[in-house]
């Protein structure tokens, strides 16, 4: 695995019908702590929309190695950034337009599976 993971959070807290969508931030809130419990590496979480409120930004500075990116508009369109600025990185998503677009910058891709696997619950 890559040393650096980007996720793309809407995608991964929308493969489990769990009533995220009754509560977006809090969905949103609960990955980025599975994500810190997790060892994984790095990783980037890439939130839009009302996820945003789950978790700030600045979650990043507490030195859990999960840093936050809220997407100003289209969360893919901001996976797609982070990912042009990043090298050897695996990409978080079933989104098939996403994976394509990270493929062509050099990323690699998984399906949320992967990653929901290798969380604590």
């Amino acid at each position: 695995m890559s040393e650096i993971v980007v996720v793309d959070a809407a995608n991964v807290v929308g493969s489990r019908p769990d009533g995220w969508w009754r509560d977006r931030a809090g969905a949103a809130r609960r990955l980025h702590q599975r994500l810190v419990s997790a060892d994984i590496g790095t990783v980037v979480l890439v939130l839009e929309g009302a996820a945003r409120a789950g978790v700030a930004e600045d979650e990043s500075d507490r030195g859990n190695g999960v840093r936050v990116v809220h997407a100003p508009a289209s969360g893919d369109d901001a996976v797609v950034e982070v990912v042009g600025e990043l090298t050897d990185v695996t990409v978080v998503t079933s989104d098939r337009e996403l994976r394509r677009r990270v493929e062509a910058l050099g990323a690699r891709t998984v399906g949320p599976s992967w990653l929901l696997d290798q969380l604590p619950d």
